[in-house]
Order: C-alpha cells, then sequence, then structure tokens
C-alpha cells in the first residue's frame, strides 16, 4: 500500500488560486488561509484599496474586477495566465446580500442586480476558468453558495434565488469538466458573523420593526447547533479542503458549513 496516500495533503504549494470577492469577510479568510498553505492567491475585488491590503498580507496580487462585465473577467483570466502560466483554484466568492423585503414589495431592479453579481459574476468567472483547467488537464473550483441555497428564507427571495442555481450550476459544469479532472463543488454557509451579515440584519431590524439583537437570537444564533455565528475562518478552512488534494475524489459536491443550523 502508498502510504503517501494516506496523509492529508492540504498543501497548495506552487499553486495559483483566485478569490473573488477577497477584499472582505469570507473571501479575506480565505486568502489568508491558501496564502497560509502555500498557494500564490491572486485577490480580486472591485476596490483596489480594499484588496491590496490583503494581497499585500498575503503576498499576493490584487486585481480589481467587475465580476459582472465579461469583458473585464476575460482580461483577468488573460492576465493571470500570461503572467503565471497556469491557473490551479479559483473561489467563486463574490457576491451581495440582495435586498430584503417582502417580494409583494421588493425593488425588482435591486432584484436583478443581486442575480446580476451572484449569478452572472459566477458563471462569467466559471467560462473563462473552466477553458484553461480543461485545456491544462487540472484545477479546483469552488462555488460560495448558501444554506439559503438549500432552503428558501422569507424576505431574502432574490439571494436565494441565485444560491439555489449555484448547486445546479455546480453539479452541471462538474459534469461537464470531471473528464478533464478538473473538479467543481460548492460550500453552504449558515449565518456568518461579519459586516455583510451586519447590514442583512440593520435591514431586517428596520423592516420588521424590531431589536437587531432578538432577530440575531431568534433567527441565527439560537437555531443553530452549536448555539454560535459561523466565523469566516470555518469557511475558508473547507475551501482549503476542496482545493487541495485531499478531496481529490470529490466534485459536484454542496457541503454545509453552518454550526447545524435548522
Amino acid at each position: 500500500m502508498n502510504d503517501s496516500k494516506q496523509e492529508n495533503n492540504f498543501s497548495l504549494v506552487n499553486k495559483v488560486a483566485v478569490v473573488t470577492g477577497g477584499g472582505t469577510g469570507i473571501g479575506k479568510a480565505i486568502a489568508q488561509t491558501f496564502a497560509n498553505a502555500g498557494a500564490l492567491v491572486i485577490v480580486v475585488g472591485r476596490q483596489l484599496e480594499t484588496i491590496q491590503a490583503v494581497a499585500d498580507e498575503t503576498n499576493g496580487r490584487a486585481i480589481t474586477c467587475d465580476v459582472t462585465n465579461m469583458q473585464q473577467v476575460e482580461a483577468l483570466f488573460n492576465e493571470i495566465i500570461n503572467k503565471y502560466g497556469q491557473l490551479d483554484v479559483l473561489v467563486n466568492n463574490a457576491g451581495q446580500s440582495g435586498p430584503v423585503a417582502n417580494l409583494s414589495e421588493v425593488n425588482m431592479q435591486a432584484w436583478r442586480e443581486c442575480v446580476d453579481v451572484n449569478l452572472f459574476g459566477v458563471i462569467h468567472c466559471l467560462q473563462a476558468a473552466a477553458k484553461i483547467m480543461t485545456q491544462q488537464g487540472s484545477g479546483s473550483i469552488i462555488n460560495m453558495s448558501s444554506l439559503m441555497g438549500l432552503q428558501g428564507y422569507p424576505m431574502r427571495s432574490a439571494y436565494s434565488a441565485t444560491k439555489f442555481a449555484i448547486i445546479g450550476v455546480t453539479q452541471a459544469i462538474a459534469r461537464e469538466v470531471g473528464p478533464y479532472g478538473v473538479r467543481v463543488n460548492a460550500i453552504c454557509p449558515g449565518a456568518v458573523s461579519g459586516e455583510l451579515m451586519d447590514k442583512v440584519i440593520a435591514k431586517r431590524a428596520v423592516a420588521e420593526k424590531r431589536p437587531a439583537s432578538d432577530i440575531i437570537k431568534e433567527n441565527y444564533t439560537d437555531v443553530a447547533a452549536l448555539r454560535r455565528w459561523v466565523d469566516p475562518i470555518d469557511v475558508a478552512q473547507t475551501a482549503l479542503f476542496l482545493a487541495s488534494d485531499s478531496s481529490q475524489s470529490i466534485t459536484s459536491e454542496s457541503i454545509k458549513v453552518d454550526c447545524g443550523r435548522f
């Protein structure tokens, strides 16, 4: 028996990894975790100042890109290949929370904008990365879905719709690129503490005319088996597993990271 097969290998040494939405929250935690595992991390986002700070911290590189713009996405991946000659990992993390309102009252323009970022932004990056990875015969793509991509949530119809779609896209693309040695998986975080969730709760507090503390307790912490928020590093460690050779037989999966929320 080959003993090396029994060893956990979470190393990303000599790997080039792209993390969209890498300047804050989950994306920042993933960039840091990947860099600690040895990867050269390309931190992608719309605000250079934000992503440059993460790139400097991780000895990576910051490249601005609006993922809703296919021309910018193609330029991003062309630049990476021209500079480094390979693309080993893509984390499709860029996204927005979308409108927080009942469907009967929701702003439909905000609904469409959520779809543009959360779904088409992922599709654009998937298309560009799939072309590269299938040609080189290897790669791992990680799409950020959500617990709301497995179960719909009131007042979050736009977000839920996009995250459900990500699950289907993950499964479809995994079958397309699998024969070329490329894996595609999704992560479904529960309620993750941070700036994005703070904004969501603030919107809910206004819409529901209730204290934010009550909403947190009733909807996020007390309904989790572990009675706590998910930390961004929890999601980052799962992403590291899916990016590494330790998950080399895993594709088309959707993994919950939700502290046992029910």
